[in-house]
């Protein structure tokens, strides 16, 4: 008996919106390509779809065999594992410190004191330990908004304090998606307005950082690409002059901006824009001549090769992101922060699963998981990736069921 298979491709469109997912994300979760999904919700392949085909992306959508046949109203199904709209507690103390009316009671510790901690944090978020960056942060942020608040005109020092604070409070919230996407965008655009006021031109790149990050996940990469490079060739003449912190603030604009110009539709100009952003990146790096960690950038030539593994995966080329990682060399990456070392696994992950290499896959985000525990057990995208790679498998192995139950999904 012939399967009707009219309507299909609209119903899939429908539920694949009211998970939140977008057409690349369902494709990776199918094992399939973004275009792939064009055709089969747009009807050029209603006569392609195999009932395993359509197993699976009832399970990808949470919804029984039957609501693909029918558009009958059926009731909602539980959220996704790993997405809830509460943020967890750390975030949460987080955001209501940077809504408290009332300053801090009693002296305000010296600037340099201050300092030192805004350092504390810098390196705790780059070794992924983000509710010790949490608990810090709550404490922070109210002293150096009160510092800043009563600095005399023109005393840069407090006002670049507090942009690194916002700035690394945007980084913490960007980390846990939607439930703090909000307030990662607010907590960016005080931190430019800070680094404005400072008239620092590193404290503003890397604020500026911070806002095309929140514009490329409200779904605005040509505005975020836009506005980083307008950025970089305002900034450029001063940042050149500062060294390798300048050169570090400069290069990582223009990986900003190839992240933004990968975060929309795949067209020639774009793939274009995103090679030339990464490659006035790669001038940067070579003019600054090693890998290197200033301002908590770890760029340099090495972060500048993940960023185009990054960009191939964000395009949905898993064979490009594969042979762009081979030219990176395993003791380079093992000299990075431990953020960045996790991301770039749970990137080549990505790479795997769209190449079909499912072991790989559940090997790098293991290994990820032993580098840096909380940066997949605690993110949803990265608890979404476990899911994915766990859905392929008939058979998980072992270590893969176990990450799966610490990010509490089902094995």
């Amino acid at each position: 008996m012939l399967m009707d298979t009219t309507g299909i491709g609209r119903r899939i469109a429908y539920w694949r919106e009211r998970r939140g997912l977008t057409q690349a994300d369902f494709g990776r979760q199918m094992g399939q390509t973004r275009r792939w999904v064009q055709d089969l919700e747009g009807g050029k392949r209603q006569q392609d779809p195999r009932l395993s085909v359509l197993v699976r992306a009832a399970e990808v959508l949470r919804i029984r065999l039957d609501d693909l046949w029918s558009d009958e109203p059926v009731s909602t199904p539980p959220p996704a594992s790993g997405s809830t709209s509460v943020p967890p507690p750390e975030a949460a103390a987080v955001i209501r410190e940077l809504y408290r009316p009332t300053a801090p009671a009693g002296p305000l510790p010296p600037l340099p004191a201050m300092a030192r901690r805004v350092e504390f944090c810098g390196s705790a978020y780059q070794a992924c330990h983000y509710g010790a960056l949490g608990r810090e942060l709550a404490g922070l942020l109210p002293l150096t908004q009160a510092a800043a608040a009563a600095a005399s005109p023109g005393a840069g020092e407090a006002h670049v304090l507090l942009s690194r604070t916002l700035q690394l409070t945007a980084s913490f919230l960007h980390k846990y998606g939607a439930p703090t996407a909000t307030q990662a965008a607010v907590v960016s655009d005080r931190a430019l307005a800070a680094a404005e006021r400072s008239g620092d031109p590193v404290a503003i790149g890397a604020a500026a950082r911070r806002v095309v990050r929140s514009l490329t996940r409200q779904a605005h990469p040509d505005a975020a690409r836009v506005f980083a490079i307008g950025t970089a060739r305002r900034l450029a003449p001063e940042l050149e002059q500062r060294g390798p912190v300048g050169l570090s603030t400069l290069g990582m604009l223009y990986l900003n901006a190839a992240l933004s110009a990968s975060g929309g539709e795949r067209t020639p100009a774009a793939v274009h824009q995103a090679a030339e952003h990464v490659g006035e990146a790669a001038e940067a790096a070579a003019r600054q001549g090693a890998d290197l960690n200033a301002d908590y950038t770890s760029f340099g030539p090495t972060n500048v090769c993940l960023h185009e593994v990054d960009v191939a995966v964000r395009f949905e080329d898993g064979w490009g992101a594969l042979q762009a990682a081979e030219r990176i060399t395993a003791t380079a990456v093992d000299r990075l922060t431990r953020e960045r070392r996790a991301r770039h696994l749970a990137t080549m992950a990505r790479a795997q699963l769209l190449t079909r290499q499912k072991d790989a896959a559940a090997a790098s985000l293991v290994t990820a998981a032993q580098l840096a525990p909380e940066e997949i057990t605690s993110r949803a995208t990265s608890v979404a990736l476990v899911e994915d790679v766990l859905g392929v498998h008939a058979q998980p192995p072992a270590a893969l069921r176990d990450l799966a139950r610490r990010c509490g999904l089902p094995a």
